[in-house]
């Protein structure tokens, strides 16, 4: 389904020709286009910073969650976008509009002067303005790559800071060991400012962030969550509660809400138990384990086959869907789980599907449509082949995978649509 022309388009495609690199880290850039617009980062709500791998989207939707249902006004910068880059800037809990996005992106451009900056910088200082313009109670902030250097990173005392889940990614730019990664990662670290750290299960990754924690002289709150029947007990040395699970699908977001329930403890607004269920229920957040039940592709497949969709893309991504496929595998009826696969090539299939494979009965792999760095269909299925998965093959696009799908097994299945954030995004823009 094709999208409407957006008066921001022809803007936002003049900045991506700013800088002759995509990724180019460093805060020089943004440091100097956040003074000649006057500052819009020392003129913001309390802060919430969140950095890490994975989990970082599902953490800030957690919040916006719960400091909404608390009736709070919520400013939100993610990204990347999955359809329509308003995705991204989020004022008072509203997607911002055309006209404002525009003026905003037009008021950088000419502050900036031609000068060299990144597509990620610029719109992220244009974020930073909107923020500082509209009143609010909380803003929350996801960076884009690392920490350390991230454009984001501009804020000098956040209310709050949070690490989630640090595996493997973007090796190319903030290393190739954990250390060096989570290393990245704690670059948000503030002096006397919370850290929040989810519990890493990397002993290396833990390490560096509570070391890195000290050496600024950032506190490190202590939390628990503990799994219970039918929900979990979250624990902390300010809120003890009883909660049911939360609306996001998959084990691992019960620890996503104990990050985002931590954080909570250490803003200066208040959030009772009552909002925080009524938020924890309500949460949505799109292309995480998300089930797609109406739409042109989930009502081309047969009666009673499921449908669902995750951006993940890395060994950790892999490892969470690998524990909701085993769950799904103890269900009654049995149904066998078929795969609808493409990554980019700077990810690493075999990381990711190494975990999935031993759950997939068949898999059908495609190029991302638009995406030039995308991993050819051919050899995304030699790699799914060689993780274990025999019949694999290419298929033209998604809606060709799926139709080959539905004759390959008898009785209905579940398939789920996977490998990346930008591949669920044609997929979310397809199925409307």
């Amino acid at each position: 389904m094709p999208l409407a022309e957006s008066l921001a388009d022809p803007v936002l495609d003049r900045l991506k020709g700013l800088h002759p690199k995509v990724i180019d880290l460093s805060l020089d850039r943004v440091h100097r286009l956040l003074a000649a617009l006057g500052h819009p980062e020392r003129r913001l709500p309390p802060v919430v910073h969140v950095a890490g791998t994975n989990g970082k989207g599902s953490t800030l939707a957690f919040l916006r969650a719960m400091l909404e249902a608390a009736g709070l006004r919520v400013h939100v910068y993610t990204s990347p976008h999955l359809v329509r880059f308003h995705e991204r800037i989020r004022l008072a809990g509203t997607l911002i509009d055309d006209d404002r996005l525009a003026a905003l992106l037009e008021e950088c451009e000419a502050a900036n002067g031609g000068g060299p900056i990144t597509f990620f910088e610029v719109t992220t200082v244009a974020a930073l303005l909107a923020f500082a313009r509209e009143p609010a109670d909380v803003v929350l902030l996801e960076t884009g790559l690392g920490g350390r250097l991230d454009a984001t990173n501009v804020v000098d005392r956040p209310a709050v800071t949070a690490i989630t889940r640090i595996s493997y990614d973007h090796r190319q730019f903030l290393g190739d060991t954990l250390e060096a990664i989570a290393g990245e990662k704690a670059g948000i670290f503030k002096p006397g400012v919370p850290a929040v750290i989810y519990p890493q299960p990397a002993e290396e990754a833990a390490r560096t962030l509570a070391i890195r924690a000290e050496t600024v002289g950032a506190p490190v709150p202590g939390w628990s969550v503990t799994p219970t029947e039918g929900g979990f007990r979250f624990e902390s040395d300010r809120r003890r509660i009883e909660l049911p699970l939360p609306g996001l699908a998959g084990a691992h977001q019960i620890l996503n809400a104990g990050v985002a329930l931590a954080c909570l403890d250490h803003l200066p607004v208040k959030v009772d138990d009552a909002a925080v269920r009524r938020g924890l229920a309500a949460v949505e957040w799109p292309a995480r384990l998300q089930r797609l039940t109406r739409g042109p592709l989930a009502e081309a497949l047969p009666a009673g086959w499921d449908l669902w969709l995750d951006g993940g893309h890395n060994d950790s991504a892999g490892e969470v869907l690998a524990i909701q496929a085993a769950r799904w595998a103890e269900e009654e009826p049995k149904r066998p789980l078929l795969l609808v696969y493409g990554m980019l090539a700077s990810k690493e299939p075999r990381e990711f599907l190494g975990p999935l494979a031993p759950f997939v009965t068949v898999a059908r792999t495609v190029a991302i449509p638009g995406e030039e760095a995308s991993l050819p269909a051919e050899d995304t299925a030699a790699a799914t082949r060689a993780c274990g998965i025999a019949d694999s093959a290419a298929a033209a696009d998604v809606g060709s995978a799926l139709e080959d799908l539905t004759g390959r097994v008898d009785g209905p299945a579940r398939v789920l649509i996977c490998g990346s954030l930008y591949l669920a995004g044609t997929v979310l823009a397809e199925n409307g």
